[in-house]
């Protein structure tokens, strides 16, 4: 049976999202406020979550349900490894160490790789479809925020294979409500959507420590005093 599987995972993590958005990190991040090297161990960390979905993704290519949302074109591992090599140098390979957090995020895609695949449909909705919306938002932020140019550091958020996101998100959402489940399932995937935000925020609360120590007290506590205007959930849903 065919739900519209797309507006159920949108209107279905609308909270989950703005509080993601809340979270101190975040926050400061939208309101122009970006640290170097609490940015880099983001992009380490999700190196790590984006190695381990891909791989699973990979795997699962042919899955009745999987393979309508397979896209490697946008694939971000590859990306993720030039701004490694931007931010660490060379060598980065020997100076990464996988976070508490980001081994937890790790170990449930992974886990729900091998007992329910259907569930990675969320996990690939949730970081993609983001990083192609309001992911664009935050490039711009880090790029000013950093003093980056020509796309050093912010390779993540490039997407050099999409001539137009707009269409791709279209086609997307398309091949996603294209996906043929019973209703027990969708409830389980915007579930398992709202458990990625989850993750996602436990990773940004983590960093937020060293965060803090970079920037001071003060300065954080009267940047996350009030919401930020900086929401990119609107871009998300376009």
């Amino acid at each position: 049976m065919n739900f519209d599987l797309a507006k159920k995972l949108r209107e279905g993590t609308m909270k989950a999202h703005t509080m993601a958005e809340n979270v101190g990190f975040v926050k400061c991040f939208l309101k122009g406020v970006v640290e170097k090297n609490s940015y880099r161990k983001l992009v380490s960390g999700f190196y790590y979550i984006y190695s381990e979905l891909e791989e699973q993704m990979y795997l699962h290519r042919d899955h009745p349900a999987l393979g309508k949302i397979y896209f490697p074109l946008i694939n971000r591992r590859r990306s993720l490894e030039k701004d490694l090599n931007f931010y660490y140098g060379d060598n980065w390979q020997d100076l990464l160490v996988a976070s508490p957090k980001t081994q937890a995020y790790v170990q449930r895609i992974r886990e729900i790789s091998g007992t329910q695949p259907e569930l990675l449909i969320a996990h690939s909705y949730t970081r993609y479809m983001g990083d192609l919306s309001g992911g664009q938002i935050l490039k711009k932020i880090a790029q000013r925020a950093l003093n980056l140019s020509n796309g050093q550091g912010t390779s993540f958020y490039e997407f050099q294979d999409v001539a137009d996101a707009k269409q791709f998100k279209a086609l997307y959402r398309q091949r996603l409500n294209e996906i043929s489940l019973d209703e027990t399932m969708v409830e389980r995937i915007v579930d398992e959507a709202n458990t990625a935000f989850s993750l996602n925020m436990n990773l940004f609360k983590e960093i937020e420590g060293s965060f803090i120590k970079a920037i001071g007290n003060v300065l954080f506590n009267t940047l996350t005093r009030q919401r930020t205007s900086g929401s990119t959930e609107i871009e998300a849903a376009q």
